[in-house]
C-alpha cells in the first residue's frame, strides 16, 4: 500500500512539473503572439509567420469570447495563458484531493469506529465547502435558486437561519457564515474529529 502512495505521490510531482513547463511555454508563446498582434515586431518576419500560422489558430476560440465579452483582440493570449495557469492549479488541487480522500478512507475502512468518525469528518467539510460557495455566491448575487448555488443554501440554512436571529448583522454585512464556520470547527475540535 506504501508503494502505492508514493508512486501516487510521484504522479502528482511530475504532473507538477510538466504543468509549470506547460506554462512557462505558453507564457512565451503568449508573449511572441502579443508582439505580433500589437505590430511591435514586424508583422511580416519569421516570428509573425509562426504566430500567424501555428499561434493563432488556436488562439480563435480564445479571441472570439473575449471578443464576445467586449475585450480586445490582442489580449487573447494573456487570457490562453491565464486559462492554462489556472486550470493547471485547479488540476493539482484536485489531485491533492483526490490523494487525501484516498489516504483518509484507506484510515476510515480500517476499523469500523474509524469509518463513523471519517463519515462524521466528511460531513463536516461539506458543511464548510457549502458555507464557503455561500458566500462567494452572495459577492457575485448569484440567485440562491439556481441549480449550482441552492445545495449549499439547503445544506447550511438550517444553521444560519437560528443564528441569524442571534449575531447582529453589521449594516448589510451578515457575518452568520463566519460564526457558522468558527462553530463547525470548535464543534469538531471540542469532538475530536479528524
Amino acid at each position: 500500500m506504501d508503494q502505492a502512495l508514493n508512486a501516487y505521490s510521484a504522479f502528482v510531482q511530475v504532473v507538477r512539473q510538466v504543468l509549470f513547463w506547460l506554462a512557462i511555454v505558453v507564457a512565451v508563446i503568449a508573449l511572441l503572439d502579443w508582439l505580433v498582434r500589437t505590430r511591435r515586431v514586424q508583422p511580416f518576419g519569421a516570428v509573425a509567420r509562426f504566430c500567424r500560422r501555428y499561434v493563432d489558430p488556436l488562439m480563435v476560440p480564445v479571441e472570439r469570447r473575449v471578443v464576445r465579452s467586449g475585450g480586445q483582440p490582442s489580449s487573447a493570449p494573456w487570457w490562453s495563458l491565464i486559462v492554462v495557469v489556472v486550470g493547471g492549479l485547479l488540476l493539482i488541487a484536485l489531485l491533492e484531493f483526490l490523494g487525501r480522500f484516498f489516504l483518509q478512507a484507506l484510515w476510515g475502512f480500517s476499523s469500523p469506529g474509524r469509518l463513523g468518525l471519517l463519515l462524521v469528518s466528511w460531513t463536516f467539510a461539506l458543511l464548510r465547502i457549502a458555507l464557503i460557495v455561500r458566500v462567494v455566491s452572495s459577492w457575485f448575487s448569484l440567485s440562491p435558486y439556481s441549480r449550482w448555488i441552492r445545495w449549499s443554501y439547503i445544506l447550511t440554512e438550517w444553521m444560519l437561519a437560528p443564528l441569524r436571529r442571534i449575531v447582529p448583522t453589521f449594516g448589510p454585512v451578515d457575518i452568520t457564515p463566519i460564526v457558522a464556520f468558527l462553530l463547525l470547527a470548535l464543534l469538531q475540535g471540542f469532538l475530536r474529529i479528524p
